[in-house]
């Protein structure tokens, strides 16, 4: 298993490695990058599953287009999932893989410097 690097490790590495479009920190901020999925992955965070409408209700300025588009885009990055229910009404409920849940301590540390850095 990798030790963790703690802050100033990882910014002496950074400082002194060749920058690439293989550095996991360029790769991440690719990943969550987009006006939207931040804050789609933040919604499913808070709940085992959503469905479209939920999601819809939580983004309030999304268009469904959007919504759409970023949630197929999230699948294939598979840090969300779809599960079609073949039921009388069919629907759709959306869940965070566990790749996607294992984003929550990012989350937890952009929380923890918000509360300390923004103020209310």
């Amino acid at each position: 298993m990798k030790k963790e690097l703690t802050a100033e490790e990882y910014l002496n590495r950074v400082m002194t490695a060749n920058v690439s479009d293989n550095c996991p920190m360029r790769r991440t901020l690719e990943l969550l990058s987009g006006k939207w999925r931040t804050h789609i992955i933040y919604e499913l965070c808070k709940k085992p599953s959503c469905r479209f409408g939920e999601l819809k209700k939580a983004v309030p300025r999304i268009t469904n287009t959007m919504l759409t588009s970023t949630l197929r885009d999230l699948e294939k990055l598979c840090i969300v999932r779809r599960e079609q229910f073949n039921e009388i009404p069919p629907h759709v409920e959306y869940s965070l893989t566990e790749k996607g849940k294992a984003l929550l301590p990012v989350f937890t540390e952009l929380a923890k410097w918000g509360e300390a850095h923004l103020g209310e």
